[in-house]
């Protein structure tokens, strides 16, 4: 079973006097990169809440959003009125204008809202935490179906390539012997006599260079194991990322060795339908 890196989970936590809501959006990268907007005040378990996803998600660039409004009447900020005042008498000699505009302008300038930094409130985190694993088993069952969808898509393609090559093991003995015709015939024109033994023994010699037997039996190889392991019990994106170069490499020692037309057409639509897989190659986890 597979799992893609594209993802999103949230969860809304209600409490007495306040709403949390964590949200996450996760989308491919090669390694974990989270990337975290949390409240000034829950900055301390910053490195708590990075090893919470990172224990669930391994890998993507994730973008953690975790928001605490508050909707009872408790609020730790007050306005510093010294400062406030400050700023509109600085601004009263920079422009007329009356008090409530000055007041409005005032408000705008940093430092206006003092806060008291209060201990984290245990009851509070808490409920982030378990709003945290909900996001998390959200986020996980999004990645799931995103992945059946590409496993699907594998599937397809693996097949398509199956078909192929059965198309190249049963066109071989013709491109074998259209290939010692022509080279028979290119010998032919040139009116010059040979020896018949010599010359098959550097027609056979040519003919094993243009032999594809080897290849052909190493790619059926590689995309057995890659159904096998879309079929595995993890996630192995890196694992299949390797397999599908291996595919990509048989097939382009197969063309250059074709040497047939027909046969590197065949080899075209192989290099089609393993581009495609690449591409969302790049989304397994």
């Amino acid at each position: 079973m597979i799992q893609s890196m594209t993802g999103f989970g949230k969860h809304v936590a209600q409490l007495p006097s306040k709403k949390i809501t964590v949200e996450l959006k996760s989308l491919n990268s090669k390694s974990l990169d989270i990337n975290a907007r949390i409240p000034q005040s829950y900055r301390e378990k910053e490195l708590e809440l990075r090893k919470m996803i990172a224990d669930v998600l391994i890998r993507g660039k994730v973008d953690l959003g975790l928001y605490v409004e508050i909707t009872g009447e408790e609020t730790t900020a007050e306005v510093n009125k010294g400062m406030v005042k400050k700023y509109m008498e600085q601004l009263a000699q920079i422009a007329e204008g009356d008090d409530i505009k000055l007041l409005e302008l005032a408000l705008r300038m940093p430092d206006t809202l003092k806060t008291d930094k209060d201990d984290i409130d245990e009851t509070e985190y808490e409920a982030i935490k378990d709003a945290m694993k909900q996001a998390l088993s959200e986020i996980t069952v999004f990645r799931n179906e995103e992945g059946k969808v590409l496993e699907q898509d594998f599937v397809e393609r693996i097949k398509n390539l199956t078909s192929l090559l059965e198309q190249v093991n049963a066109m071989d003995p013709e491109r074998l012997a259209t290939v010692r015709e022509r080279l028979e015939r290119a010998v032919g024109d040139l009116k010059v006599e040979v020896d018949a033994n010599r010359f098959e023994q550097e027609l056979i010699y040519y003919l094993e260079k243009y032999d594809v037997t080897e290849e052909k039996v190493r790619l059926a190889n590689h995309l057995n194991y890659f159904e096998a392991t879309l079929k595995s019990d993890d996630s192995n994106g890196k694992k299949l990322g390797f397999i599908a170069q291996e595919i990509g490499r048989e097939i382009n020692t197969i063309g250059s060795k074709a040497n047939y037309a027909p046969m590197q057409q065949l080899v075209v639509q192989m290099k089609d339908e393993l581009e495609k897989i690449k591409e969302q190659m790049l989304n397994v986890l």
